[in-house]
């Protein structure tokens, strides 16, 4: 398994391509434009700097590894040679389904699919294609290049064939695979996300502000950063999406999202993406400094 396909260029798209490239796999980056294939490439270039900037790799590295990435705006192109496609679109289900259901069509029978879903049934994913068989989950951390942890989520038709490949082929990209059941959320969402939204409903309910709230956490409970810049760093877009699965999945009230979060949302106040949320980013400076926390 040398050829990987990555449907989306956008943060975890170009991060899991990065990652397979650096470990000398011959991968294929797809977007529907070339402005966003472009600015992934970009990207990745910058994440390789601050990596040889590091000494974390050499400039030869860095060269081989862009070497390693093609990028297509065709699906029917870009998979061609694929042995595993990882789908990396936005987290929706309507989207996901019709990227499964084209590269069921286009891909050689033998194709593994996979999804980095952060909370979408692996199996209402697979149902689209006639492979459920080869469809399987892979949802991977930001910033991928740095994060170990890899949730191998098995649907419920996903072979043990299919399951043991992907395992051992994550540990061969340097990851630790963390083999899960297939419900919403998953381990790492049905327990992070929550928090997340319990930590907005703090703040809607004025217990505390922004800052008192994450302080509180990152001195108090020892995490890297606060729930509420993570939820920027995450896309409050996104924490509302996965909300969203956990409640109509579980269909309890624990997860319905705060309202705080869902008016953020429509007003269109994403987090860094945006250069707003519940910090302000609107100088570059400050988005350049929060990504250089990561990597």
């Amino acid at each position: 398994m040398k050829n990987i396909a990555i449907i989306g260029a956008g943060t975890m798209g170009n991060g899991i391509a990065h990652t397979f490239a650096q470990f000398n796999y011959k991968v294929s980056l797809i977007d529907i434009s070339d402005a966003s294939l472009e600015k992934g490439m970009n990207t990745i270039a910058r994440n390789l700097d601050r990596m040889v900037s590091k000494e974390k790799i050499s400039e030869t590295d860095k060269t081989q590894t862009l070497q390693n990435i093609t990028t297509f705006t065709s699906i029917k192109e870009g998979v061609k040679n694929a042995n595993l496609v990882v789908e990396a679109a936005t987290e929706n289900a309507v989207l996901k389904a019709k990227i499964f259901k084209e590269l069921d069509d286009v891909c050689n029978e033998n194709t593994i699919l996979a999804t980095n879903t952060s909370s979408i049934s692996i199996t209402q994913i697979a149902a689209a294609t006639n492979r459920a068989d080869k469809v399987i989950g892979m949802h991977f951390m930001n910033p991928v290049p740095i994060m170990k942890l890899v949730e191998i989520i098995r649907g419920y038709n996903t072979s043990n064939e299919v399951m043991e490949t992907i395992v051992a082929l994550s540990k061969k990209i340097g990851k630790i695979p963390v083999e899960v059941n297939d419900y919403p959320g998953f381990v790492a969402n049905r327990i992070l996300m929550p928090m997340i939204n319990e930590s907005i409903e703090t703040l809607y309910n004025n217990v505390a502000g922004v800052e008192e709230i994450d302080t509180v956490m990152k001195l108090g409970m020892a995490h890297p950063m606060g729930p509420l810049q993570l939820a920027d760093f995450i896309g409050l877009d996104v924490c509302l999406s996965i909300m969203n699965v956990l409640y109509d999945g579980f269909k309890n009230p624990k997860y319905a999202p705060c309202p705080l979060l869902v008016n953020m949302v429509m007003a269109g106040k994403l987090g860094v993406k945006s250069g707003e949320g519940f910090y302000d980013y609107s100088e570059s400076r400050k988005a350049e400094k929060v990504a250089k926390m990561f990597i």
